[in-house]
């Protein structure tokens, strides 16, 4: 009896041990990994920027060129406008930070400063397809709120808009960006916040799109912000300082004023003023070949409307005064209405169909052949 026992006894082990074997298999999950893609992420500040578009122009019969657009110039042609990998550190935490932030694409060609790869030239060039637009440190004082420094390249601190399509409302960028202000500035920045409502920087830089100084005097600035909440908000911009190249005497000055309305949570209204002057402009850089002060100026609204958590609506209208043909090349005024809806798709890919119509007081469209031109465009932006 003892043996029969004895012997149940083990194989009611060895049958317990048969079940439990795949259970324990079952359960079995592999190792998480040590180091994540978000943990990296995290810890290097990065992200990663995709824009790609394509516009029609049916009057683009002069080297398919969307004439005086900067960021979409190419016309009737597919092409990757931007590819950003950033890598940046609020110094806020820890008193030390940084920014980088490199670029390629079309965009990327007409964003040089001077000094940095190749200048772009003419109403259309092909430079390097490579920028690096950002590349400084920052360091935040322990001083009240804090009292922040940045030196080395940045982008401008001017205008209603910025170089990625995703954080404007539009897709095209309007004439004041392309050529009321400067794209970047090298040099230092020292800001500091004296509230929640209100904070300002003061700078000192080579000047306009200048990655070394083209002559020996340096431009100062002041920016001003003024922020009551979400109804409204302010930027206040002013510079000024030489830019002609071996002339540390003729001063370039620009006013930029932006400021953001919201009267109802999904409705914004954005207004954007600019006025500039350079004293004495060479006859060499101006068409009617006679030194004088240049001037020009121009103003821009843009309203957008969000329908839903997936679909805006976006409208802008400018005009953008060149009056002595500085920035263009030509004495014209140049107009545009621009409407962009837009399509937030899940997985955060961004759509932006949009119609524009660009319009002179000149003929300047076309090989000169035209007053205006129309462009049809589809514009694909991701941020990871």
């Amino acid at each position: 009896m003892k043996k029969i026992i004895s012997f149940m006894c083990t194989a009611l082990l060895a049958g317990t041990a048969a079940f439990a074997t795949p259970a324990f298999a079952e359960d079995a999950k592999p190792a998480a990994p040590l180091i994540s893609a978000d943990d990296i992420k995290k810890a290097l500040g990065m992200s990663i920027y995709l824009q790609s578009g394509y516009t029609y122009n049916g009057n683009a019969s002069a080297g398919q060129v969307n004439d005086w657009r900067v960021f979409d110039q190419p016309a009737n042609s597919f092409g990757l406008d931007l590819a950003e990998i950033v890598f940046s550190k609020d110094p806020s935490t820890c008193l030390l930070g940084y920014k980088v932030k490199v670029s390629a694409g079309e965009t990327a060609k007409f964003i040089h400063a001077a000094g940095l790869g190749t200048q772009p030239t003419g109403t259309y060039a092909n430079p390097e397809s490579f920028d690096i637009t950002e590349a400084y440190v920052s360091y935040s004082a322990p001083i009240g709120k804090g009292l922040r420094f940045d030196i080395g390249k940045m982008v401008t601190f001017f205008g209603a808009e910025v170089i990625e399509a995703i954080d404007n409302p539009n897709y095209s960028r309007s004439f004041l960006f392309n050529y009321a202000i400067p794209f970047t500035h090298t040099g230092a920045k020292a800001s500091y916040a004296f509230n929640d409502n209100v904070n300002a920087a003061l700078f000192v830089v080579n000047g306009w799109d200048n990655a070394t100084d083209n002559n020996m005097s340096k431009s100062v600035g002041v920016s001003v912000n003024i922020a009551a909440g979400d109804p409204f908000s302010a930027y206040i911009n002013y510079m000024t300082g030489p830019e002609e190249a071996n002339n540390s005497s003729n001063s370039r000055s620009l006013l930029d004023l932006v400021a953001t309305i919201k009267p109802l949570k999904p409705l914004s209204i954005i207004l954007n003023y600019d006025n500039a002057t350079e004293a004495k402009v060479p006859g060499t850089l101006l068409p009617s070949g006679i030194t004088s002060d240049a001037r020009w100026n121009g103003f821009a609204g843009i309203v957008k409307y969000d329908f839903t958590d997936m679909y805006s609506l976006s409208v802008r209208a400018e005009s953008f005064d060149d009056a002595d043909g500085f920035r263009t090349g030509i004495k014209q005024t140049l107009t545009e209405v621009t409407v962009t809806p837009e399509l937030r798709l899940a997985g955060g890919l961004i759509l932006r169909p949009e119609y524009r119509h660009d319009s002179s007081d000149k003929r300047s469209f076309d090989n000169g052949t035209k007053k205006s031109q129309d462009t049809l465009a589809l514009g694909a932006m991701y941020r990871w």
